[in-house]
């Protein structure tokens, strides 16, 4: 988490604020000239809002503004948000009545709410959250200077609008949030998939490719400014289509990644998310290829339960899971693999919950990301099935999973004890300016001693002497 330090009575620290983020460092620099307009904004959820929030700011840069980091200094005030879960919905709440201290203490500022509960929740922010100004949809980001010019004559403005064409292409986003090492690229929007749970398609749209041509010309121009390491972003990555409209080729993920991996050696290349259904042996042998595709797959499982999945539309069952996970390890036996896991889905049984329990063993996944089940409204789910397992008991299947991962992950890493690592060096260490930090090719983050001469950005190699469920500490070796 970046610090906010705000001066302003009642304003939070991000940290306080729980999965938010601020989008700015130090190589920014505010404008001071008078008459300077400037905006602030925090992102929320998954990493398509963070790479969002890029797009928004060079869409912003355009229109004159110029990024802050101080709340107190702003024009407008943006919150990127998320309504994969209730949780995240109820910390935008928080953080709008804390901007609504700013507003009276700087009248005239503007707030606007973006992203997912922008879409789902239009008409509740007009309606009940006086102090937003402007509701904008996760296609509607080039309105945004129309939207503010409205917003400055008094107007609430709202566009939700969902496309089946946008894919922002043509927008260089502007790394705010980066450190300079990594960098996410958006190669697609929107998803097909209507999982049951999940309000993605309501929030996101129709699943849409972006041409190949800008992605790798994205890719280029980050390696050329200092850039060691791109993820490919996309709620289905695996899903990736786009059709060339001169010779008729069909580009696939697989082709893709491998053009991304041609860009340099020294260009790291990640990707996230994956779809059991769509994660095919193309894809994993074009990693297997290549060095500089990381060895490293996020791919959900949700439920180890046949029945469970069928529920939650996931079209696969578990015997299909299983088999794309042996297919990786056949083909890559040194890859990682990380999941997304929900408890207490609607009806789930003691039993079904323990086939998820031993999937999570089974899989032996480096880590997960562990939820217990949200009810989101508009959903299939919400619509088709009673939300039935009590929260009590939600959370204590919660905790066991968590337990289990977590025994799992220090297994992980501590098997990893004595090995030596390629590292990519992102930066200094969290807790120590004396160590760097970097992650290898497993996305397993790496603590180690500096050495005089190695500075972020480039690589270097590290024996592993101590192990953590979330952390590997080593020593550089020649």
């Amino acid at each position: 988490m970046y610090d906010q330090n705000p001066t302003l009575e009642g304003i939070k620290t991000i940290d306080e604020a729980q999965q938010g983020n601020v989008l700015f460092k130090d190589h920014w620099k505010t404008s001071h000239a008078p008459g300077a307009r400037h905006f602030y904004i925090e992102s929320y959820g998954c990493q398509m809002n963070f790479s969002d929030s890029e797009i928004v700011a060079s869409i912003l840069g355009e229109a004159g503004f110029y990024p802050t980091r101080n709340i107190e200094e702003s024009d407008l005030i943006l919150i990127n948000t998320c309504s994969i879960r209730e949780k995240a919905e109820e910390t935008v709440r928080k953080r709008l009545k804390v901007f609504e201290l700013v507003k009276k203490e700087r009248p005239g500022t503007m707030v606007g709410v973006l992203g997912c509960m922008a879409e789902r929740l239009k008409k509740k922010f007009l309606e009940e959250e006086k102090l937003v100004d402007i509701v904008v949809g996760p296609d509607a980001y080039r309105d945004l200077p129309n939207l503010i010019g409205g917003a400055e004559a008094g107007d609430k403005m709202v566009n939700v609008l969902l496309s089946r064409e946008e894919t922002y292409a043509d927008i260089n986003p502007v790394r705010l949030e980066s450190n300079g090492i990594t960098a996410f690229i958006s190669i697609m929007r929107g998803c097909d998939n209507m999982c049951s749970f999940c309000v993605v398609p309501f929030t996101r749209g129709r699943e849409r490719s972006r041409d190949t041509f800008s992605i790798v010309a994205e890719a280029v121009q980050l390696f050329e400014q200092g850039y060691r390491e791109v993820t490919l972003l996309g709620q289905n990555v695996d899903s990736y289509k786009w059709e060339n409209p001169e010779t008729g080729e069909l580009v696939t993920f697989a082709h893709l990644l491998e053009q991304v991996a041609w860009i340099h050696p020294d260009l790291r290349v990640r990707f996230s998310t994956s779809h059991p259904k769509d994660m095919l042996d193309d894809v994993l042998h074009i990693m297997a290829k290549y060095e500089n595709i990381c060895k490293y797959i996020h791919l959900p499982v949700q439920s180890g339960n046949s029945r469970v999945l069928e529920l939650m539309n996931r079209t696969y069952d578990r015997e299909w899971y299983i088999g794309r996970i042996e297919a990786i390890r056949r083909i890559m036996p040194d890859c990682a693999v990380s999941s997304d896991i929900i408890a207490g889905f609607c009806t789930e049984t003691e039993e079904e919950h323990q086939d998820t329990l031993s999937m999570i063993e089974w899989a032996n996944y480096s880590m997960s990301y562990m939820f217990y089940y949200s009810e989101r409204p508009g959903t299939l789910a919400a619509r088709k099935y009673p939300d039935d397992i009590p929260e009590d008991v939600k959370k204590r299947r919660l905790q066991e999973i968590i337990r289990l991962q977590n025994a799992i992950s220090l297994r992980h890493n501590q098997t990893e004890i004595g090995k030596t690592f390629k590292v990519l060096i992102e930066g200094d260490s969290r807790k120590s300016d004396q160590d760097f930090c970097g992650r290898n090719t497993q996305n397993k983050m790496v603590v180690f001693p500096k050495k005089a001469g190695l500075k972020p950005g480039e690589y270097t190699h590290v024996k592993i002497r101590e192990a953590s469920s979330a952390t590997l500490l080593g020593d550089i070796v020649d």
